[in-house]
């Protein structure tokens, strides 16, 4: 199936670029094997260099934002990259930093995962006092930067029902009752633990700016569930703007011309959002 793209303005740097679209020839050779809908490690090391220029040219102050597609983590695996699990990761490592988070947005909810990129075992161990307590400054901080006034912060519960008083786990009440408190006592405004069967819903009504959610699933099903085709990201943490669409490959549909490309609007008018400092505005209740 063909599709019919619009006009292309072909540049070699960001300053060549007009009003419409540019198509950046970024000097990396394409795949000689290339196949739809296949993982290979060619198109993997083009990917990840890809996403390493652009992220460069905003570290730099050359470009304002980034805005990536989807790539896939086990073609980058294959490329050699074994640290980079994906788009998170290789910004962390190219801007020196430790600390991240993913925010998925979609109208009418926000979401910050304390973890994404680990084992369900791994990222109940990662559930500690001063993990969420850092999250939670990071959370605040950068909607503050983004357009979010003293964004109202829930915390979902990582135990069913919030762990009915230690009956059903003590996480709430040894880690994450303490984090919260301690983030009200500097100037936060979190709540928390909430149980994470209502948590969602109440935001979605209007009570929360944004959710920490304790592992990548669930945030994850949440936004999808509510609003998947509008849903994106955002990289919390990195010193530039970088969002994201929230959906995979799909290597299924790879060459047959009928991806939909609601998300990638959405996710281009989140950067412009951000970088403008109105992210507020844009994702309203």
């Amino acid at each position: 199936m063909s599709v019919q793209l619009p006009p292309l303005n072909t540049i070699n740097n960001p300053q060549e670029a007009k009003p419409g679209w540019n198509l950046l020839d970024l000097g990396i050779p394409e795949p000689d094997d290339f196949r739809f809908g296949e993982v290979q490690a060619s198109c993997g090391e083009v990917a990840v260099r890809a996403v390493e220029w652009a992220a460069n040219q905003c570290l730099q102050g050359q470009l304002a934002a980034m805005v990536t597609a989807p790539i896939n983590k086990e073609a980058i695996h294959a490329a050699g990259y074994v640290n980079d699990i994906g788009h998170q990761e290789i910004l962390a490592r190219l801007a020196g930093v430790s600390q991240t988070a993913t925010m998925l947005m979609t109208p009418g909810l926000r979401v910050v995962h304390l973890s994404t990129h680990k084992s369900l075992a791994e990222a109940v161990r990662f559930v500690t006092r001063d993990e969420v307590l850092a999250k939670l400054h990071l959370i605040h901080n950068t909607l503050s930067q983004w357009g979010v006034t003293n964004p109202r912060i829930a915390v979902a519960a990582l135990n069913p029902h919030g762990g009915e008083g230690g009956l059903l786990g003590r996480e709430e009440i040894e880690e994450l009752a303490p984090a919260v408190e301690l983030a009200q006592g500097d100037g936060i405004q979190a709540v928390g633990p909430l149980p994470a069967d209502s948590v969602f819903n109440r935001a979605i009504a209007g009570e929360f700016d944004v959710v920490l959610a304790l592992y990548h699933d669930q945030g994850h099903i949440a936004i999808k569930v509510h609003n998947f085709h509008e849903s994106t990201t955002a990289t919390m943490g990195v010193p530039l703007v970088r969002t994201s669409v929230d959906h995979g490959t799909a290597f299924d549909i790879a060459g047959q011309g009928i991806a939909d490309a609601t998300g990638m609007k959405a996710a281009l008018d989140a950067a412009l959002a951000i970088v403008a400092g109105r992210l507020g505005e844009l994702v309203s209740h």
